[in-house]
């Protein structure tokens, strides 16, 4: 676990406020309060993993549902039949700010290559 408590610790707990647009017993998705795109959507674990640097093969099972989740969450706000991007930063140099693994699934909006 990092030094610090991060804000995704305490909305995982439920101890800090986040504007939800899914929630199961495994993963949280709540939209971004930094959007880079119309829809811009945060998803976390329930239970911390500080990034993808720390999965092991027993994390299979939650970084599939993340993913899943992902595509279904895209589907429910309706940015998934013209397309979006789902980002994993893992590191500070590739952008990771938050030491909490997270996905950004971005769309409603036309996404340059490369993303920069």
């Amino acid at each position: 676990m990092p030094e610090q408590e991060t804000i995704f610790h305490k909305i995982a707990a439920g101890t800090a406020p986040a504007d939800l647009v899914y929630s199961d017993d495994k993963v949280m998705a709540f939209r971004d309060i930094n959007p880079q795109a119309p829809v811009h959507v945060l998803l976390i674990p329930r239970e911390e993993m500080e990034s993808l640097n720390d999965a092991a093969k027993t994390d299979i099972n939650i970084l599939g549902h993340l993913l899943y989740t992902a595509a279904k969450v895209a589907n429910q706000l309706g940015i998934a039949e013209t397309g979006y991007r789902v980002v994993i930063n893992t590191g500070s140099s590739a952008g990771q700010s938050v030491e909490y693994l997270h996905l950004h699934l971005l769309g409603g909006r036309d996404m340059t290559w490369p993303p920069g």
